[in-house]
């Protein structure tokens, strides 16, 4: 399948709740019922919303409200099939829709006229198989690395469903690694050309591709965010997500980065902005890595993500990028629908 899909994200917190049960398990309620290609659930490390309340767990301020990123894919059809139900569970935090290709079955070198430099290739993992020496994740990393794609992220989910079926139940559940998905930035040529090999480690390969501006990477300065119209042609409003990975242990003037941002955009006018530890990865010239025993600092990714309005994008960039002058790939997406 090579087909139009859209990605529905939703952004709240650990303890949100409906009257029926807590919100990231009924969220993935809906998406099992209704059979959605594949969803996740990931949990955060810090992060704040519309209220500016910071949630983190690090151990001066540890917080039983951590974030909750979730992330369903499908058909625009399906998607849109089940909009009115998120909407209605989901109250509180911030609902987007990004548009993408969706990719399954035999995967082709191909792809659509209308991206441009630079793509966003999102794997969905599932649950895979443990008995094998290495991790398909690591391999796929490693693959992206010496094909010198810009940057990869393994994150792996708490929950998620695959084709309507809930990840955390059935017989196999204690024989296979948890939901995950790898999240991999470059070059649009390099990344087409690697897509069939990709295809080739996986079972039942499910990817999708979106159009990505890369803004910085490792201190040099690509472009500004995409400067944007009010709305869309369709009338739907148009927001923006700033995208930052880069490790745990990269650090300015003696500060974590991925903290510094998140706590500098929470004393401006920023929406809201997550983090989200990942457990391998690399990005530019840094081979793929996670932690290792006896190190004094987490050596895994760590990926930050803002979303705002174009005026609001433009302040945390000046932000984000004095943060970033040495570290990080920083990237742009527009985010054609909101609701907050």
């Amino acid at each position: 399948m090579n087909a139009d899909c859209l990605k529905l994200t939703t952004y709240f917190g650990e303890t949100d709740r409906t009257d029926r049960g807590s919100l990231a398990e009924k969220l993935l309620d809906v998406y099992a019922e209704h059979g959605v290609a594949s969803s996740i659930a990931l949990r955060g490390t810090e992060g704040f919303g519309r209220l500016h309340h910071l949630h983190t767990r690090s151990l001066e301020t540890l917080s039983y409200d951590l974030p909750i990123v979730s992330i369903a894919v499908d058909t625009r059809e399906r998607i849109e099939s089940i909009l009115d139900l998120v909407r209605g569970l989901h109250e509180h935090g911030i609902v987007t829709l990004e548009r993408a290709r969706l990719l399954s079955g035999q995967i082709e070198s191909e792809l659509p006229g209308e991206f441009g430099d630079s793509a966003k290739l999102t794997i969905y993992l599932g649950r895979q198989p443990q008995n094998t020496r290495t991790p398909v994740s690591v391999a796929i990393c490693d693959l992206l690395y010496r094909r010198e794609i810009a940057g990869a992220s393994v994150l792996t989910g708490i929950d998620g469903t695959r084709e309507g079926t809930r990840h955390s139940s059935g017989p196999r559940r204690h024989t296979a690694s948890p939901p995950g998905i790898i999240i991999a930035i470059g070059d649009s040529d390099r990344v087409a050309a690697i897509l069939p090999e990709l295809g080739s480690l996986l079972d039942e390969p499910l990817m999708t591709l979106e159009r990505v501006r890369i803004c910085k990477r490792d201190g040099q300065l690509f472009a500004q965010p995409h400067e944007l119209p009010g709305h869309d042609d369709h009338g739907l409003e148009l927001w923006q997500k700033l995208t930052i990975y880069c490790s745990f242990s990269a650090t300015h003037h003696g500060r974590n980065v991925h903290s510094e941002i998140v706590r500098k955009l929470l004393a401006s006018d920023a929406t809201g902005a997550t983090t989200l530890a990942g457990t391998w990865g690399y990005h530019g010239d840094h081979p793929p890595h996670g932690d290792k025993l006896f190190q004094l600092r987490r050596h895994v990714p760590a990926i930050t993500v803002v979303i705002g309005t174009p005026q609001q994008i433009a302040r945390s960039f000046e932000i984000i990028d004095q943060l970033t002058s040495e570290h990080g790939l920083v990237t742009s997406e527009i985010v054609p629908a909101m609701h907050a």
